[in-house]
């Protein structure tokens, strides 16, 4: 990790209508550093996280990946800084029609067939990453437990050695030891790889294990962030609340 900034989202907001979801959002986050996204459901995790991609148009603010602003960004301008950015989805999002394989290398080819000995290669090599053996390669994705299937989708996001990570809530539908596997993967990736990485999530063994510092979004805003050994000692009653799941206090 480098002092250098690889996102910047700078007083970043996003309405629907009368529904104000991001009222302001700044936050820093550094190449090759990994940051957690915590907050509440409806808090605007997933905005941000789709403003960052390009997929929603800020109604303020700027968002800039190595100092370029990609919400002036359009067409192929904005298709280039996309390949900088990998993906990992809440559900997997695996095409089940497709063979692992080819479910791998689908950021690499944008599904077409392209030179089907040496994708397979390129599979065999990225799923080795996340510990899955090559015999899975021509298996279908509902053939897979949900933990391999998370893998798969891993192995998906890191294949194109995307600069930029994004993962999605990812431990939801695992058991706590699954979940473990998943996020001792995404430490040593992150840390391999050199990529720099935003996670948004609701697990708070999760933030704590793969994230360098963690932001707490409440409200449209960042209301705290901090070291990830600061994340049950803020001092910020919010954040004490949030991760500690009480009803009481100052989040209703």
């Amino acid at each position: 990790m480098n002092g250098d900034p690889k996102i910047e989202m700078r007083d970043v907001a996003k309405a629907f209508g009368t529904n104000e979801v991001l009222r302001g959002v700044n936050l820093t986050i550094h190449s090759g550093e990994s940051v957690a996204i915590i907050g509440g459901s409806g808090t605007g995790k997933s905005v941000t996280l789709k403003c960052i991609l390009g997929l929603l148009q800020p109604d303020r603010g700027e968002i800039l990946v190595d100092g370029v602003d990609v919400t002036r960004m359009g067409g192929r301008e904005l298709e280039k800084q996309r390949a900088k950015f990998g993906m990992l989805f809440q559900g997997g999002a695996l095409f089940d029609s497709l063979p692992v394989w080819r479910n791998v290398t689908f950021g690499i080819t944008q599904g077409r067939a392209r030179d089907a000995a040496r994708m397979r290669k390129v599979a065999a090599e990225n799923l080795e990453r996340v510990g899955l053996d090559s015999k899975i390669l021509n298996l279908r994705p509902s053939e897979l437990s949900g933990g391999m299937q998370k893998r798969v989708a891993l192995a998906r996001a890191i294949a194109p050695r995307p600069e930029i990570i994004f993962f999605d809530e990812p431990t939801t539908g695992l058991d706590p030891i699954r979940a473990d596997v998943i996020n001792d993967l995404i430490v040593s990736l992150v840390e391999d790889l050199g990529v720099t990485a935003l996670t948004i999530t609701h697990d708070m063994a999760s933030a704590r294990k793969i994230a360098h510092r963690v932001a707490m979004l409440y409200e449209g805003r960042i209301i705290w962030h901090g070291p990830r050994d600061r994340l049950y000692d803020s001092g910020n009653p919010y954040v004490d609340q949030f991760v500690q799941g009480r009803a009481d206090g100052p989040i209703r």
